[in-house]
């Protein structure tokens, strides 16, 4: 990954900022900026150029993964060597949802008034939405690691095997892939617990004509899949094969409608009349989809408030679904790619209900 690339267009952006420098203190961001994985690491973004930064701890791993950048190991509080790394800058930006008022006073004691703190927000984030090459690439190999999971555990389901079970299953499979950890933690639901959107697996045991809903992804690479099917066990209930119909119309309505300059509002709506129309509405309780990658929730965003134009390049979701109290519930979701005259779906997984 061109994390050269990623710094300049950041340092292009000071003035418009206001500020002299830029310090990146969010791990992630400092990931996205040069790749270090480790656990303690900061980016210093100056005309200049940039300058990395960590403790003693780091110093070799940082030399392997971040060759490319000037590096400084500090070892006394980081605050305190600042004023030495900051000649010449009259105003330094910082990340204002990372930085504590706490750690922003004391980085101001420490600077003594020489150099005036300026809060920012939403800086890497804007960048971060439009994915390069090499990060389509990485969340397209989580979601073949995802979908290879999901054609493994289709074969595992039985009756009084619980939700615990399967989600540990899920785990396994996607790590047997090649996964390197889980995007999140699976969402396992049979029956009636499907109807919880976000439900926690039990020790809930799987019976005949049980919906069955499977939210889970790998992680690969730092970046994120993310996946959701609904699969009946033998012949469900009429009203949810009939409202799996529905969810899948609405989804495939708001793969159409996903395309670089429409907004995440004009998509969601789309998708959303569909289960309007079919008088189930007030069932569908979240927002269409959100951006993924080196995050499972990050923008651009599918939802009724999201006005800014979705950009070629980024990786959203597109997950409709319908919940039914003590009934269950359906949802099927897919990442897609945005592109200038529409949209790629990244997994290959089947759509239609699955009957085991």
């Amino acid at each position: 990954m061109d994390h050269d690339v990623r710094r300049r267009a950041l340092t292009a952006r000071l003035d418009e900022f206001g500020v002299d420098a830029l310090l990146i203190t969010r791990l992630l961001h400092t990931r996205y900026l040069t790749g270090f994985t480790g656990s303690n690491g900061q980016v210093l973004i100056r005309r200049d150029g940039a300058l990395f930064l960590t403790d003693g701890r780091y110093t070799e791993q940082s030399r392997r993964e971040v060759a490319d950048l000037e590096r400084h190991t500090y070892t006394n509080p980081l605050r305190e060597e600042l004023p030495g790394l900051l000649a010449g800058t009259g105003k330094l930006g910082f990340e204002a949802e990372d930085v504590t008022v706490a750690a922003r006073d004391r980085f101001a004691e420490a600077l003594g008034g020489d150099v005036e703190l300026v809060p920012t927000t939403d800086i890497v984030e804007s960048l971060r939405a439009v994915k390069d090459d090499d990060e389509r690439a990485a969340i397209r190999q989580a979601q073949a690691i995802t979908d290879a999971a999901f054609t493994a555990i289709l074969d595992r389901f039985a009756v009084g095997v619980t939700e615990e079970q399967v989600a540990r299953q899920l785990e396994t499979a996607m790590r047997d892939e090649g996964a390197d950890g889980l995007a999140f933690d699976s969402i396992v639901a049979f029956g009636e617990n499907a109807a919880e959107p976000h439900h926690e697996p039990t020790h809930r045991a799987l019976a005949e004509g049980d919906i069955i809903k499977l939210d889970f992804g790998a992680l690969a690479a730092g970046y994120h899949a993310d996946m959701t099917r609904t699969i009946a066990f033998g012949s469900p209930p009429a009203e949810l094969r009939a409202i799996h119909d529905v969810v899948r119309e609405s989804q495939q309505a708001g793969i159409d409608a996903v395309k670089a300059g429409v907004t995440g509002a004009a998509v969601d709506a789309v998708s959303r009349e569909v289960i309007e129309r079919a008088g189930y509405g007030e069932a569908f309780v979240h927002s269409l989809g959100h951006g993924v990658g080196l995050e499972i929730h990050e923008a651009p965003s599918l939802g009724r408030k999201q006005d800014d134009p979705l950009p070629a390049g980024a990786v959203v979701t597109v997950e409709p679904g319908i919940y039914l109290a003590g009934v269950g519930g359906v949802r099927i979701e897919d990442m897609v790619e945005v592109t200038d005259d529409g949209c790629v779906v990244v997994g290959t997984s089947a759509r239609d209900l699955i009957e085991l």
